[in-house]
């Protein structure tokens, strides 16, 4: 079982189920002026491309009269080879995943909010994790939660049934399933490393263990990328973001695959013979969130947008579009029934207690993985 990522671990319920009472500990109320709450003009936004469903953008356009520039992303090396090109300038908010912090920390393309305005006692406390891991140079917070979800098995219903309760990340890469299969290189590639970990074919642990050093990470990446290419003619479809998931699983001859939870549940609610499901192994979980860079130039609507963020019918709203889930205390209530069944669907049993939090990524990592993942994709 892993800690979040970082150095302290967090317990599982309370990441999932924060009180209003723990989030009230957490932070004073946010003061917004009233100029922001009435506010007009515009703000740029790069976020990843099915977290602002039309439910979110036009409630927040009708309370503030901002209009919403979107750039959409699919991975987080997006957001920052784009901020690097423009040395932080062109986007008012960014959406990085928290355990990215290391790759973060000395490019100096983030500034501080201003946590007066942020109304930080509207999140589950136990995701609040800018001032602990986003916090560069004793500066201030740099990072707030926004959404969470986890990444684990997503499968045709009429065309695939997993051996038991739960599928395994293993099932992605099996013989049985050639030629049907999808998932994002780099992570369907740990996958399989969970996944020959619980079939003892990897000494047990050492996926995680390959995140505490830089030696330990190429001897195990190495047998596991040796595996991926010998295995790489299984895979049907490589995909790096939502549309590409859903698309695979409608159209393009996908049974099961390894996928973020958003994608097929947003399927499910449309009626599709779709399933997701935390694996055996258990689900990587992740918290992506909003980020402010040091060439935002729309300060007030920058805050209006967290406001709204942060609002539990908005936020609760929205995720019975995208299929994610909200650090907003409270906005599972306006989820709606179809959320939690999709949820209890999704998370049965222990599944929660067995989620495995993203390791953060030093920079050594992210380096060695790419030179791995870039072998496994021209084989």
């Amino acid at each position: 079982m892993q800690d979040f990522g970082f150095r302290a671990p967090v317990n599982r319920r309370a990441f999932l189920k924060g009180t209003a009472a723990a989030g009230a500990a957490v932070a004073m109320p946010a003061i917004i002026s009233p100029g922001a709450l009435a506010s007009s003009g515009e703000i740029n936004i790069m976020m990843w491309s099915d977290y602002l469903p039309e439910s979110f953008t036009k409630g927040f356009t009708e309370k503030t009269g901002i209009k919403i520039n979107f750039t959409g992303i699919g991975s987080n090396d997006d957001i920052l080879n784009k901020l690097k090109a423009t040395n932080g300038q062109g986007f008012d908010i960014v959406t990085p995943t928290v355990n990215r912090n290391p790759l973060w920390a000395e490019l100096g393309l983030l500034q501080p909010f201003d946590m007066k305005k942020v109304p930080l006692d509207k999140v589950n406390p136990a995701m609040a994790l800018g001032e602990t891991h986003w916090n560069f140079g004793g500066k201030g917070v740099h990072w707030l939660p926004h959404i969470w979800g986890t990444e684990g098995m997503a499968w045709r219903t009429d065309m695939f049934t997993p051996a038991g309760a739960a599928p395994s990340y293993y099932d992605t890469w099996d013989e049985a399933n050639a030629g049907k299969t999808m998932g994002r290189a780099h992570s369907c590639m740990l996958g399989l490393g969970l996944g020959l970990e619980r079939r003892g074919e990897m000494e047990a642990g050492s996926i995680w263990a390959a995140y505490k050093s830089e030696d330990k990470m190429k001897e195990v990446w190495s047998k596991l990328t040796e595996t991926a290419i010998a295995k790489k003619k299984n895979l049907k479809l490589l995909w790096n973001d939502a549309d590409t998931q859903k698309n695979g699983l409608l159209n393009e001859g996908v049974v099961v695959g390894q996928t973020w939870d958003g994608p097929p549940l947003a399927l499910k609610t449309a009626g599709e013979p779709v399933m997701y499901r935390a694996p055996v192994e258990g689900a990587m979980a992740w918290v992506d969130g909003l980020a402010l860079p040091v060439g935002a130039k729309n300060m007030d609507q920058v805050y209006a947008f967290i406001e709204a963020a942060y609002d539990p019918e908005l936020a609760g709203t929205a995720i019975k579009t995208h299929g994610y889930n909200s650090p907003v205390i409270g906005a599972d209530k306006f989820g709606g029934e179809v959320y939690a069944k999709n949820f209890a669907d999704a998370y049965p049993g222990d599944a929660l207690s067995k989620l495995n939090p993203w390791p953060a990524e030093e920079p050594w990592y992210a380096a060695a993985r790419t030179e791995f993942v870039n072998k496994f994709m021209s084989a």
